[in-house]
């Protein structure tokens, strides 16, 4: 069946297990991340993502620590709330010493704590005898690499790999190598301090006799090396130093969320740490990777989201996300990248599988939307930051996008921006539901190419008024109305071959024939954040979207329950996805449905409080909400995931109408609302330039009221009724 299933879609993700069968826990730290169990461990003789990854390959697939030949009982893991570290507490099962010494539950506390820094992973095993008598303590750590490609661990098979290199042990650790058909050396470092009592090809083998009421600690590094490209070694403590001092720099110029909810809080807090532990240095600045496990790598369209929903917060992300969007816009045709001059990129890889052309995704740009996209963010962030100088060395770029557009965005004519991939190893379908079946007919026969998405028509729309604004800005008056004209061109032609009057809803798509799919799918809301649709019918869109066949009672479904393709378990065809509901939402705001944003909002923050962590996932099953029961999982959604994070920030921002015109030293709230469950909202060390503010919104039965608690700088603030 797998096989079947890999041939419809080369890039399907296997699942033989489901996050609903155990909680996974995971970390991130720029190229580097980790997925293991709640003990603490990875199995190596388990399928799926569990590892320690480092830029784009498995250096570690197998960590598992025995107690005594056992396994130690878990007592509980927990992340912290900042997610810089993990801590699993453990504890010794009824065992026996020998034949005579029986040794009761709960006689040792194990203490795991985890970390990432730098392509290291740290760990801290600390044993507490709580004991009477001395223990004598057996530790067993097993290690191996596999050095599996990210892809291999996604289920992909290869008929050739790489070599592995014979294992190189030393009285404080081990050397795991391979040599891949990229002829790269790659080397996993495992050391312990102190010395373990024995170092074995496959772990470390730790004893001590532990007196009563007395504790012993190890440490244990593994370093990921790609080229002999050596770190320098550091403690625990010094590592964890660090890393505490770098998160405590990124977070120091965001703005902070209070509410009267404390639920509320903790949902916002750990989006705001996901993002935080998403977020990579790149040389043009900060970018969020997509999501752990199998998008930990910068996706243009994904980065340009988050960043959208996070402007208001900081503007810094954004400005990361344009630079590095910038660097790699694609300068050249080349058809097995799907790439076209002015192409803003759709992910970058690295790892052999990507060195080798294995797969197209080394850097690939198979993407429709990332580039009108990227010319709206550009605009909203200089509105957001008034960065005029940044701005003027990102034109040049903006007007390379603007020729995509126009020059390639539409091969045939048909007067819409379209895909279709130039390489069979590309993705078949480039809108942001990229799955194998994600556009169809009404009878739920697949759509063909070139496809019109009507969504990208609605970004493009934007993103030339947007254009002429900035091209306004920097003096030529003569390019903006041309655009404008484009703009106010395309909304005619939108109108007229997409609005479905029996569906009171635009069309999915054109085909290559110009037939619309006439689908009722999520894909028609972010018409309403794009500006495209005429007020009646965008009002329209957003009533539609929340009637019980598109809205779960969580969020608002992918498809509508009518539809052929709908599935609940699907991955873009019946699911609920929080980005989406979030742009939506926002679009909905635009369109003066306040409410229906508002209902948005509701039934997402709902699903954050039956999720662990409140970590919103990548996106849900779309069954309908059922009275005293949680949403139902999706098995392979990655999470954390940047644009899940986001999407908080956004529906807030979308209820409360808030926008900040830096140029102009002002914030503005446009009639803003906040549901029941949110009596207060106090926004602090919301930055204006070089201003600074601490608002507080109360809601009474009728209206939102508005107090500035404290203003740095000169900035307005403005309430709208």
């Amino acid at each position: 069946m797998n096989d079947v299933i890999r041939l419809k879609d080369q890039y399907y993700i296997l699942a033989s297990s489901s996050l609903a069968e155990g909680r996974s826990e995971a970390l991130k730290q720029g190229e580097t991340f980790a997925v293991f169990d709640r003990y603490g461990d990875i199995h190596h003789v388990l399928p799926g993502p569990q590892g320690l990854y480092h830029e784009g390959t498995r250096f570690l697939s197998r960590f598992e620590l025995s107690l005594g030949g056992e396994r130690p009982m878990l007592l509980s893991a927990k992340a912290k709330d900042d997610n810089a570290l993990v801590r699993i507490d453990l504890t010794n099962a009824d065992m026996m010493l020998d034949a005579q010494r029986p040794v009761p539950r709960g006689t040792l506390h194990l203490c795991r704590t985890r970390f990432l820094w730098q392509g290291t992973c740290y760990e801290r095993i600390r044993v507490h005898n709580y004991g009477v008598e001395q223990f004598p303590l057996r530790l067993m750590v097993a290690m191996d690499a596999d050095f599996a490609d990210l892809f291999e661990a996604r289920g992909r098979q290869r008929p050739r790999r790489g070599r592995k290199l014979n294992t190189v042990r030393s009285k404080i650790g081990l050397v795991l190598g391979y040599k891949g058909l990229d002829e790269t050396v790659r080397r996993t470092y495992i050391k312990c301090s102190p010395a373990p009592k024995r170092i074995t090809s496959d772990g470390l083998r730790i004893e001590a006799n532990i007196p009563p009421h007395a504790d012993m600690a190890w440490e244990i590094s593994i370093s990921c090396e790609i080229k002999q490209r050596r770190r320098a070694f550091l403690s625990y403590d010094g590592a964890h130093r660090e890393a505490f001092r770098a998160l405590q720099k990124a977070k120091a110029s965001d703005a902070h969320i209070y509410t009267s909810n404390e639920q509320f809080n903790h949902w916002l807090n750990r989006s705001m740490a996901d993002l935080h532990m998403l977020v990579s240095e790149t040389p043009q600045g900060l970018y969020p990777y997509a999501g752990v496990p199998w998008f930990s790598v910068p996706f243009g369209r994904d980065g340009i989201i988050t960043a959208l929903q996070m402007l208001w917060m900081n503007p810094a992300l954004a400005r990361g996300v344009l630079g590095f969007l910038a660097a790699t816009q694609a300068t050249e045709n080349r058809p097995e990248q799907d790439a076209e001059v002015g192409k803003i990129l759709h992910e970058t890889r690295q790892g052999e599988m990507a060195a080798l052309g294995e797969i197209p995704f080394g850097r690939y740009y198979g993407t429709v939307d990332a580039t009108p996209l990227f010319i709206v963010l550009a605009g909203a962030y200089y509105e957001r930051s008034g960065d005029r100088g940044f701005l003027t060395a990102l034109w040049p770029h903006i007007q390379l996008a603007l020729q995509w557009i126009d020059q390639y965005g539409d091969p045939t004519g048909m007067g819409f921006t379209t895909y279709a991939r130039r390489t069979d190893t590309g993705l078949v379908h480039q809108g942001w539901k990229d799955s194998h079946d994600a556009v169809f007919h009404a009878d739920g026969t697949a759509a063909e190419g070139p496809i019109a998405l009507c969504e990208v028509q609605a970004y493009v729309y934007r993103a030339k008024r947007t254009a002429s604004d900035l091209a306004r800005l920097l003096g030529d008056s003569d390019h903006a109305d041309r655009l404008l004209k484009e703009a106010d061109s395309l909304r005619d032609r939108f109108e007229r071959a997409f609005w479905c009057k029996e569906l009171d809803l635009y069309a999915l798509a054109l085909d290559g024939k110009g037939r619309p799919c006439r689908v009722r799918s999520s894909n028609a809301g972010h018409c309403l954040y794009g500006g495209i649709a005429e007020k009646e019918r965008g009002v329209r869109t957003a009533r539609a979207l929340l009637s019980e066949g598109f809205f779960s009672g969580w969020g608002i479904r992918t498809i509508a329950t009518s539809e052929a393709r709908y599935n609940p378990m699907s991955y873009h065809n019946g699911s609920v996805w929080p980005h989406d509901n979030a742009v939506i939402a926002a679009g909905m705001a635009a369109y003066g449905y306040k409410q229906g944003a508002m209902k948005v909002l509701t039934g997402i923050f709902d699903t954050s409080l039956f999720i662990e962590l409140h970590r919103l996932p990548e996106l849900f099953c779309g069954f309908s909400r059922r009275a005293g029961e949680s949403p139902t999982l999706y098995p392979t959604a990655c999470s954390p995931q940047a644009w899940a994070a986001g999407a908080g920030f956004l529906l807030l921002q979308a209820c409360l109408g808030l926008r900040i015109d830096a140029p102009h030293r002002l914030v503005s709230f446009d009639r803003p609302v906040l549901p029941p469950f949110l009596e207060r909202v106090e926004i602090r060390n919301l930055s204006v330039g070089t201003a600074r503010l601490d608002l507080v919104l109360d809601r009474h039965e009728n209206e939102v009221a508005l107090r500035v608690a404290r203003r740095v700088g000169e900035v307005e603030v403005v309430l709208t009724m």
